[in-house]
């Protein structure tokens, strides 16, 4: 049978088997279809309505049971005969596999787990198994054990199954596999002070460390897939072997898929451009060098080092700093720490994009910008009385007034944000600094919607008048108002999950709160508006040459219509519609070059624009 839910679980319908995709018609939006598995395999399958089409959310079918596999293959006898349970292995299960021959490897349940296919399902349950080897089976971790746990992970790391990881229903299951080969690695005994174990997806190396010995490093290559394999290495400095007092041993593991998992399972579009590195270290070590290859050695890609945080479970930059960054590989200086950071890698940030002609259109734009709005303002100031003597031109100019000053604002507080995120000095002045960048730009759009209003009121209300004291208050509430709001209950509503910020910028966070819809959902609508306007001002336009049936007055026209596009366009920021094109396609440069133009050029005609218009009046 079929249980379908809506998101308040107000209608509950049911259907036979398959109904998710064949009967039950996809018409609410986010509704949940939970349908049951074939009877080979057992568990259930997720869906949720997209786009009126069912599409799989989870699927935890699993054809693999862990409780039976040790009472088949360890041959439990019915004193440790348990019903089966899937999914959750207790301590009784565990106590029997130590209790027999079975524990001195695991040998015995490979078999069958290599066999069963890696879906997502088992998947869950061998990340469930390998947690529980970690935490109860982790004494006197030779290397018949490393070998076997290595094996079974192995088996789940496999990068033709990455895909699979998206649909496991526990969203931290790639990083519970993380914390637990970690935890167990971390038991592994050094015979002859050192030790190497390879598998093709999984490979770990120890050896035995003294403040005597000289630099120590882990060289590791690995393939990531069936066309090549990427490099990592592991450095640990001599200044640093100098802190211990007494001789120690030191682990490192290799993931070259493990990214790319976690990528999948945590629904995390940020791409991880190299190796996952673990290292388990004696507490006085804190710093460690890691080289990681890239594998997507694209010039104008930017490489960020990040470490794992194991209780946040998220790639945090403040756990490494950048070394060198070349084409092909990245050197990182990251600090160990055994609670947080034990893992490290590379990210390659979709939305963010180095090159020189793209930094060089930001610098030189937002000085123009700065530089043209600071001069407008001025020459605001001195002709104010002259061009503000009839009510429309007051509102006009007041409209212009501020849209000015919210973004000369705006840019001065971009620039304070790359310096508190450049200088890393601390969380709470990029929030603010976040905080009201976001509020100014939005009081930027509002106030551009205000004067899109003011010029549809100008054409079409022409014998509906409305005093200046009235206007003031409405264009207040709306130009600064409105953006105090939304800024406002962003930061409320996001920060207290510590998804405000995005990582590595201090600008609105998009991959885990969308908070960054805040801002893009209420610009987009006012440029959306002000199209309309500017639609309208030409029909106006037209309209009152028709029937006068000279050539030259038509040509006339157009000049004019031309002209008042010309202008309207930069003023009611029609430009920033073109940044819809760096949402849809972020790894674009063609595209990030084509918005900083249009923008810089925005600046400078609205600049322009508005000193002409002080002139005419």
């Amino acid at each position: 049978m079929v249980r379908c839910l809506t998101p308040c679980n107000s209608i509950c319908l049911t259907y036979f088997s398959d109904g998710c995709i064949n009967l039950f018609p996809c018409k609410v939006s986010g509704a949940i279809c939970i349908q049951p598995c074939s009877p080979s395999f057992h568990g259930e399958t997720r869906f949720v309505c997209e786009d009126r089409k069912w599409q799989m959310l989870t699927d935890a079918c699993a054809s693999l049971d862990v409780q039976s596999l040790f009472q088949v293959s360890c041959s439990f006898t019915s004193h440790f005969f348990f019903p089966p349970s899937r999914g959750f292995l207790n301590v009784n299960s565990f106590q029997a596999l130590k209790d027999i021959n079975c524990q001195a490897d695991f040998s015995c349940i490979i078999p069958d787990i290599l066999s069963s296919p890696a879906i997502p399902g088992n998947i869950a349950d061998i990340v469930e198994l390998l947690k529980k080897i970690s935490l109860l089976l982790s004494e006197n971790v030779n290397r018949g054990k490393m070998q076997s746990y290595s094996r079974i992970a192995n088996h789940i790391l496999n990068s033709s199954i990455i895909s699979n990881w998206a649909f496991v229903k526990d969203r931290n299951a790639s990083s519970v596999l993380l914390d637990s080969v970690n935890l167990f690695a971390g038991k592994l005994l050094l015979s002859n002070g050192s030790e190497s174990i390879q598998e093709h997806f999984i490979s770990t190396k120890g050896y035995s460390i003294h403040k005597n010995t000289s630099r120590k490093s882990f060289d590791f290559s690995m393939g990531f897939n069936n066309t090549g394999s990427i490099t990592g290495r592991v450095v640990i400095p001599e200044e640093e072997l100098l802190k211990l007092p007494k001789t120690s041993k030191a682990i490192s593991i290799a993931f070259p898929t493990l990214g790319a998992i976690i990528e999948a399972n945590q629904l995390d579009p940020v791409f991880v451009n190299g190796m996952v590195l673990s290292v388990s270290l004696p507490e006085e070590l804190r710093h460690i060098l890691l080289t990681f290859e890239k594998m997507n050695k694209l010039e104008n890609i930017k490489a960020q080092c990040v470490g794992w945080h194991s209780t946040e479970r998220r790639w945090d930059n403040r756990a490494c700093k950048m070394k060198s960054d070349n084409t092909s590989s990245v050197v990182c200086i990251c600090k160990h720490h055994r609670r947080t950071f034990k893992s490290f890698s590379i990210l390659m940030s979709p939305t963010t994009l180095r090159n020189a002609v793209l930094d060089y259109i930001t610098r030189v734009g937002l000085g123009l910008s700065i530089f043209s709005l600071v001069l407008c303002l001025i020459i605001e100031t001195v002709v104010w009385h002259h061009v503000t003597k009839t009510e429309i031109t007051y509102m006009r100019h007041f409209c212009l007034v501020n849209i000015a000053t919210s973004l000369l604002i705006a840019d001065v507080l971009f620039i304070l944000a790359a310096i508190v995120h450049n200088t890393a000095l601390n969380y709470q002045l990029c929030v603010a600094a976040t905080f009201f960048l976001h509020f100014f730009y939005l009081a930027l759009f509002f106030w551009m919607f205000t004067l899109g209003l003011l010029i549809l009121y100008g054409l079409l209300l022409i014998f509906f008048k409305i005093t200046r004291s009235v206007f003031i208050a409405t264009a207040f509430s709306i130009g600064y108002g409105c953006p105090l709001v939304i800024s406002i209950l962003t930061v409320a509503i996001t920060e207290p999950k510590k998804g405000y910020l995005r990582s590595g910028v201090c600008w609105l966070n998009w991959y885990e709160t969308k908070a960054l819809l805040a801002f893009v959902v209420p610009a987009l609508s006012i440029i959306v508006v002000n199209v309309v306007v500017v639609v309208v001002v030409v029909v106006k336009t037209g309209r009152s040459s028709v029937g006068e049936g000279c050539k030259s007055q038509d040509l006339s026209n157009m000049i004019r219509i031309s002209k008042n596009v010309a202008l309207l366009t930069p003023l009611l920021g029609l430009t920033w519609g073109f940044g819809l094109a760096t949402i849809i396609d972020s790894h674009s440069l063609a595209f990030h070059v084509t918005f900083a133009l249009l923008n810089a050029f925005q600046v400078n005609s609205s600049r322009l624009g508005i000193v002409c218009i002080i002139l005419i009046n």
